[in-house]
């Protein structure tokens, strides 16, 4: 077995790491010692790769137990049920994964309802993206904030906008399932004999954009100043490094800088601002292969409108969403300009300056 060592390890009184490491190996207590034991080690300066090797605890697998253990624990200081607390002692650490991105004030009850449910961790996942669209929106009166009228809301509106009368029956049945709340159960069965079809609002495309040619792609020059000038001055500028193929500027310092064509949808924006995302994490999925892009927001632009994407504070992270309706949350700015980065189809052979096209 790989001899471990940490990197920066805790002094001996505050950490017996060899006694937790053999607790893992063992399986020894509930999945939140676990958890705990596997933060305290990674605390302490041992990789998740290196308590694997030495536990079988899979590098995902402590993420998912320490994560769940700090919710778990939120769960005993929001008073949450003796019957609640004892359930997820046992088991469902996948479940309060899920819960991560709740409030705290939240937690409690849709914990409570995923074992009043018997509701799984795939299951849980759904409740938790119903919880938090509904946060977004302004509900009607008929439904309260309890997470069990979250997703009877949802099934309710979605039931609303299909004609099919099989999935239709399907929606109503699965809200009255969850509904908590005695005026959304009669919206709920409003539905059994009200068959209108509501019709639904599209989802605009976002405004993606690709540089495909070298002259739209700016290089960011630091200015010295203007003559006269001293040799001190000239060799106070910070040396600038351009990183991958969205060329941000790095340079010693604090700061980051990036290159933006001069499109009119930039230069028309008030107060721009660059956020670095995956394609994947864009709330519409891109053709092509995943990359990195440059998603610009105009801070100045907060005004909700039906047609454009905005940036959204979700649990303490940022988000882009797009909304059918006003929401019921403060908007940061709307998104203006997706760039992708230029295509290099081989990043050797731009750098060969004797290579010509034929």
């Amino acid at each position: 077995m790989t001899e471990i060592s940490p990197t920066s390890p805790l002094p001996e009184h505050e950490i017996n790491a060899k006694e937790l490491l053999r607790s893992l190996r063992q399986k020894q207590g509930t999945w939140i010692e676990w958890g705990k034991a596997c933060q305290q080690l990674q605390k302490a300066g041992y990789t998740p790769q290196a308590i694997f090797e030495e536990t079988g605890f899979e590098p995902i697998q402590q993420n998912q137990i320490i994560v769940a253990a700090q919710v778990y624990k939120s769960l005993v200081n929001g008073n949450a049920p003796a019957n609640v607390l004892a359930h997820f002692q046992q088991k469902g650490s996948d479940s309060l994964y899920e819960l991560r991105v709740l409030a705290q004030s939240e937690r409690v009850a849709t914990a409570e309802l995923l074992l009043t449910k018997n509701i799984d961790s795939e299951g849980a996942r759904e409740v938790v993206r119903a919880i938090r669209e509904c946060s977004m929106v302004k509900l009607p009166n008929e439904f309260s904030s309890h997470p069990g009228d979250a997703v009877a809301y949802q099934c309710w509106k979605s039931a609303r906008q299909k004609a099919d009368f099989q999935e239709r029956a399907r929606l109503i049945a699965r809200g009255l399932n969850f509904v908590h709340s005695e005026t959304a159960r009669q919206q709920i069965e409003k539905l059994l004999t009200d068959f209108t079809v509501v019709k639904t609002r599209p989802a605009p495309r976002m405004p993606v954009y690709r540089s495909e040619t070298e002259a739209e792609l700016p290089r960011i020059l630091p200015v010295v100043g203007k003559l006269p000038l001293t040799r001190a001055a000239l060799q106070a500028v910070p040396l600038i490094d351009e990183v991958g193929p969205l060329r941000l500027i790095k340079f010693s310092g604090e700061g980051v800088w990036v290159g933006v064509p001069g499109w009119q949808v930039v230069l028309n924006a008030e107060d721009p601002v660059a956020i670095l995302s995956d394609s994947e994490a864009l709330p519409v999925s891109l053709p092509g292969e995943p990359d990195e892009v440059l998603v610009v927001i105009d801070r100045a632009q907060r005004e909700w409108q039906a047609d454009h994407y905005f940036v959204v504070e979700l649990a303490g992270q940022l988000e882009f969403q797009w909304f059918a309706e006003a929401p019921n949350l403060p908007l940061l700015g709307r998104v203006i300009l997706v760039m992708r980065p230029k295509r290099i189809l081989d990043e050797e052979a731009k750098k060969d300056l004797w290579q010509i096209d034929e």
